[in-house]
């Protein structure tokens, strides 16, 4: 990430504290990645070559300023998908700031991912409402694409509660290795098949 970009990012992340430290709902927080973790997620998209990203969990788009830059290094093609109209904007707001593309759309995850065709996106990175998760699961297997798609599940350290029942399903599924790993408040990465079999 060239500098300006780095520097919206560093002030967006600073927005978001400031706006989340007096709030007790946490629905009413931004509740944006830790920056290591948005960080992490650029390089993925690079690493993996990935050109179809999905994001379920826009927020005001940290993560999304990330994941946008790498896609545009990648030439790939990136949507974001939140059910909160004005932070869909706000995300909006800042990947123009940037001057990145994405899709950003203010829609319902589940319905999303049900409508996607089989194997159609390379890289997701999941950060939404966590009791959800486990029903996206079946979706998640069907549009990942079988050989070397990264699934990304953030949280997964600082809630592991509440990601218990998609764990236990990602570990019941043949064909699926994963890792956790212990950067922000940890990320699950998960993938279908070998990369080596495409």
């Amino acid at each position: 990430m060239n500098a300006d970009r780095r520097a919206i990012a560093d002030e967006l992340l600073a927005t978001a504290r400031e706006h989340d430290e007096p709030l007790e709902d946490r629905l009413q927080r931004y509740r944006v990645v830790e920056p290591e973790t948005a960080e992490l997620l650029g390089l993925l998209v690079r690493a993996t070559a990935a050109r179809r990203i999905l994001e379920i969990g826009t927020s005001v788009g940290l993560s999304t300023l990330w994941l946008a830059d790498g896609a545009a290094d990648s030439g790939g093609y990136f949507t974001s998908v939140d059910i909160d109209p004005p932070r869909t904007e706000q995300a909006r707001a800042t990947l123009r700031r940037a001057r990145l593309q994405a899709d950003l759309r203010t829609a319902d995850a589940a319905t999303v991912l049900a409508g996607a065709p089989d194997d159609s996106w390379d890289l997701i990175f999941l950060d939404a409402d966590r009791s959800a998760y486990a029903g996206y699961w079946p979706d998640l297997v069907r549009v990942l694409r079988p050989h070397g798609g990264l699934l990304a599940i953030d949280n997964v350290l600082s809630h592991p509660d509440e990601v218990a029942e998609i764990g236990a399903l990602i570990d019941a599924e043949p064909g699926i290795t994963s890792a956790t790993l212990s950067i922000g408040a940890g990320l699950r990465l998960v993938t279908r098949g070998s990369a080596l079999a495409r």
